[in-house]
């Protein structure tokens, strides 16, 4: 188990409060009703599943219920920012992934 920091309750928390929802700043199509099947499944279904450093969104379930962002390092679990949706992640010198925007 780890412990997470809310952004929002601004205080450090146990693992099982969170629900990871998944791979951070994914933008939608533009025009989702004339996407081909391909582009639309591909925007639903496929995510990157880096080892190390990765961009997560995460709800805080059994708290505050808000929705935020956590750039985690997937192979050592070591969270190495967190930060509330709509902001920017600061700039890793080892960050490789990138955000999408």
């Amino acid at each position: 188990m780890f412990h997470i920091y809310c952004p929002y309750c601004q205080e450090m928390r146990e693992e099982e409060e969170f629900h990871a929802k998944g791979q951070a700043s994914i933008s939608r199509p533009l025009d989702p009703d004339n996407c081909t099947d391909k582009e639309w499944g591909e925007f639903l279904h496929f995510r990157t599943n880096p080892k190390g450093t990765h961009h997560e969104m995460w709800h805080h379930a059994a708290g505050c219920r808000k929705y935020f962002n956590i750039v985690r390092n997937t192979a050592t679990y070591e969270i190495e920012q967190v930060y509330k949706m709509g902001e920017e992640p600061k700039a890793l010198e080892h960050d490789s992934q990138g955000v999408e925007s």
